[in-house]
C-alpha cells in the first residue's frame, strides 16, 4: 500500500513538473496532466498538437461550432457546483427546494427569450435531443392518421437523419430544394402539405450559411392547413429576434452553447395552446412533464438561463457591433481578392456567419494554410472521399466552388484586430495557392475554363 502511494506521489510530482515548466499554467490532476503532456506540447517556437504547428493560440472565427461561455454565465453558474449542488428532484429538504428554484428561475429566463410560457419549456441535453424528440415524438403520437413530413435539403444532419429514421418505419418524407440564395421557395412548401402531413421542419438560420428562412410565412402556411410547424432555431436564439407567437410554430428547438452558454444543455418548447403531443424518446423518472426523464443539471441550466437573459439584454448591441465587424472582413477580402463569392443570401442572414467561396482555390489546402485562424470547411473531409457540403450542392453552388467554401463565425468577444488580422492571413494564403494554380494563370489570360474540352490520357 505504502509502495503504491510512493509509487503515485512519484508519478504525480514528474508528470506536473515536466507539465507545468513547458505550460507556465495551474497544475492538472495526474491524470489531465497525463493526456495533456502527451498531445499537447508548447515552447518559445510555439504550439505543436496533433502534428500540426501554429506560432500560438489560433484566433477564434468559429461561433457556429460552439461559443466560448460568458464570464457572467459561468459566475451564475459555479455556486450550483460548489455549494448549492443539491438534486433539483429532491423535495425533503434546503438543497433540493434551492436547485429548484433556481431550474424554474432559467426555465423563465429561456422562455422570455423567446416569448413562450415558462410551462412551455422542457430542458434537454441540446439541440440535437430536442430535434429528434419533435421530429420522431409528433410523429410516433399522430401515427395512426399522420405518415407525412416536410422538411428542406439544407437542415441539420440531425434532422435528416431523424426523418430518414421515420422512413425506414414507413413514414414518408418530403425534402424541400431551396432556391440558389438558401431560402424555400412557399409556393412548393404550400402544395407539398398533405392531408397525413404531421410536421413541417424548417431550420430558422442555417448553421453553414447563415440564411434566415421566412419564418412568420412558413408559420402562416402551417396554421393555415393545420399542420404543426418546427423549427431548429439553435443557430438563431439570442443573435435575431425570435417569437414563438409571430412565427406560429408548435416547436422550438434550442441549444446553451450557442449563445455563450455551457455544453450539454439545450431546451425544447412545445406549445400548450392548441396543444402539441410527443412520445417521450428517453424512460424514466418521469422528469419535465414526462418528456425527458433524466436529472436535470442544475448548473448547466442555471447557464443557459443566464445566457438567455444576458442575449435578450445586449442583443441589438451584439448584432450592431458583429453586423460591422462583417462588413470590416467582407470588404477587407474583397478589396484585395477577385473572385470572392458569398454563400446564401446577403439580404436575408444572420451576420455573424460569413460563409465565403474562394475560386480556383481548393478548400481544404486553404484552411491548412489558415492554422492561425480558427474556422471551418463547408466541405467535409474523409480519409477515403472528399465531398462538397450537401448544404451548398442544394444551393445548386458549382462543386468546384463549393469545394472552396470557408465559414467565418463572428461572435460578441471577436475584436477588429482579429478580424483584420484574419483578412491579412487569408488574403495570403489564397493569393500563394493562386500562384500555384495553373487555372488561374488559364483565367488571367482570358481563357474561359468552363469551355475548355478536358481529355483523359
Amino acid at each position: 500500500m505504502a509502495s503504491s502511494k510512493l509509487l503515485a506521489s512519484t508519478l504525480r510530482q514528474t508528470l506536473l513538473s515536466k507539465f507545468t515548466t513547458t505550460h507556465h499554467v495551474r497544475p492538472l490532476s495526474t491524470a489531465a496532466a497525463a493526456a495533456v503532456a502527451a498531445d499537447y506540447h508548447e515552447d518559445t517556437d510555439g504550439i505543436t498538437m496533433k502534428g500540426v504547428k501554429i506560432s500560438g493560440r489560433p484566433l477564434y472565427l468559429d461561433v457556429q461550432a460552439t461559443s466560448p461561455v460568458d464570464p457572467r454565465v459561468l459566475d451564475a453558474m459555479l455556486p450550483f457546483y460548489l455549494s448549492r449542488y443539491g438534486n433539483p428532484h429532491s423535495r425533503t429538504h434546503l438543497f433540493g427546494w434551492e436547485s429548484e428554484n433556481a431550474v424554474e428561475a432559467a426555465r423563465s429566463q429561456v422562455a422570455s427569450l423567446i416569448g413562450a410560457s415558462p410551462k412551455e419549456i422542457i430542458f434537454t441535453s441540446g439541440a440535437t435531443e430536442s430535434n429528434n424528440i419533435s421530429v420522431k415524438g409528433v410523429l410516433h403520437f399522430y401515427k395512426d392518421k399522420k405518415r407525412h413530413v416536410i422538411t428542406t435539403q439544407t437542415e441539420h444532419k440531425c434532422v435528416l437523419d431523424s426523418c430518414r429514421h421515420l422512413q425506414q418505419e414507413g413514414f414518408e418524407v418530403t425534402y424541400l430544394p431551396v432556391k440558389s440564395d438558401g431560402i424555400i421557395d412557399l409556393d412548393q412548401l404550400r402544395s407539398a402539405i398533405r392531408p397525413d402531413t404531421g410536421l413541417v421542419s424548417v431550420m430558422a438560420v442555417n448553421n453553414e450559411i447563415g440564411v434566415i428562412q421566412p419564418m412568420e410565412e412558413i408559420g402562416q402556411i402551417c396554421k393555415e392547413f393545420n399542420v404543426p410547424f418546427h423549427t431548429d432555431a439553435a443557430q438563431a436564439l439570442g443573435k435575431i429576434p425570435v417569437d414563438v407567437e409571430k412565427w406560429n410554430v408548435s416547436l422550438m428547438s434550442l441549444s446553451g452553447h450557442k449563445i455563450y452558454g455551457p455544453k450539454g444543455v439545450g431546451a425544447l418548447y412545445l406549445r400548450r395552446r392548441p396543444r402539441i403531443r410527443v412520445e417521450p424518446q428517453m424512460n424514466g423518472g418521469g422528469q419535465e412533464r414526462g418528456l425527458r426523464s433524466g436529472t436535470v443539471p442544475t448548473p448547466l441550466v442555471v447557464g443557459m438561463g443566464a445566457a438567455c437573459e444576458l442575449a435578450q439584454m445586449e442583443m441589438q448591441y451584439d448584432e450592431k457591433r458583429i453586423k460591422s465587424l462583417q462588413e470590416r472582413l467582407l470588404n477587407g477580402v474583397r478589396e484585395k481578392l477577385d473572385g470572392v463569392v458569398v454563400n446564401g443570401s446577403e439580404e436575408r442572414r444572420y451576420a455573424g456567419n460569413l460563409n465565403l467561396s474562394f475560386a480556383y482555390v481548393e478548400g481544404e489546402s486553404l484552411l491548412m494554410g489558415l492554422k492561425e485562424v480558427a474556422v471551418s470547411s463547408g466541405s467535409a473531409c474523409t480519409s477515403a472521399s472528399l465531398e462538397p457540403s450537401y448544404v451548398l450542392r442544394a444551393l445548386g453552388v458549382d462543386e468546384d466552388m463549393a469545394h472552396t467554401s470557408i465559414r467565418f463565425g463572428i461572435g460578441r468577444f471577436t475584436t477588429e484586430a482579429e478580424i483584420d488580422r484574419a483578412v491579412e492571413l487569408t488574403v495570403h494564403q489564397v493569393e500563394k495557392l493562386r500562384e500555384m494554380s495553373p487555372l488561374y494563370e488559364m483565367v488571367k489570360e482570358g481563357i474561359n475554363i468552363k469551355d475548355i474540352q478536358w481529355s483523359q490520357h
